[in-house]
C-alpha cells in the first residue's frame, strides 16, 4: 500500500515548486516518483508530426521525487500513516488522526 496515491492532493515541500499544491496523476512505485498536475513543467521544441502537424514548443509535467511532496488533509500537510480499521488497512493523517479516503 502506498502513502501517495493517484489523485490525491500534494504540496511540494522541496525544489523550484516548492510550496506550491497540486493532484497526483500518476505514481511510479518502482522508482519512487509522482507526476504532479501544474508542477515542474518542461518546455520541449517539437518537430511537425503527423499527429501534431503544427509542432512548436510543448510543454508538460515531469515526474518528481516521491520525498519532496506531501499529502494535504483538509488543506494541511501531514504524514500518513496505517491503522487497521475492522478487518480493512486504511490510511489516516497524522496530524489530524482523520481517515484518508
Amino acid at each position: 500500500m502506498r502513502k501517495i496515491k493517484k489523485d490525491d492532493m500534494v504540496r511540494v515541500i522541496a525544489g523550484k515548486d516548492k510550496g506550491r499544491d497540486g493532484k497526483v496523476l500518476s505514481v511510479d512505485a518502482k522508482n519512487g516518483k509522482v507526476t504532479v498536475e501544474g508542477i515542474n513543467m518542461v518546455t520541449k521544441h517539437q518537430k511537425p508530426t503527423q499527429g501534431n502537424p503544427q509542432g512548436g514548443i510543448v510543454k508538460s509535467e515531469r515526474p518528481i521525487d516521491v520525498s519532496n511532496v506531501m499529502l494535504l488533509a483538509d488543506g494541511q500537510p501531514t504524514k500518513v500513516g496505517f491503522r487497521m480499521e475492522g478487518d480493512k488497512k486504511v490510511r489516516f493523517a497524522k496530524k489530524t488522526g482523520k481517515v484518508i479516503a
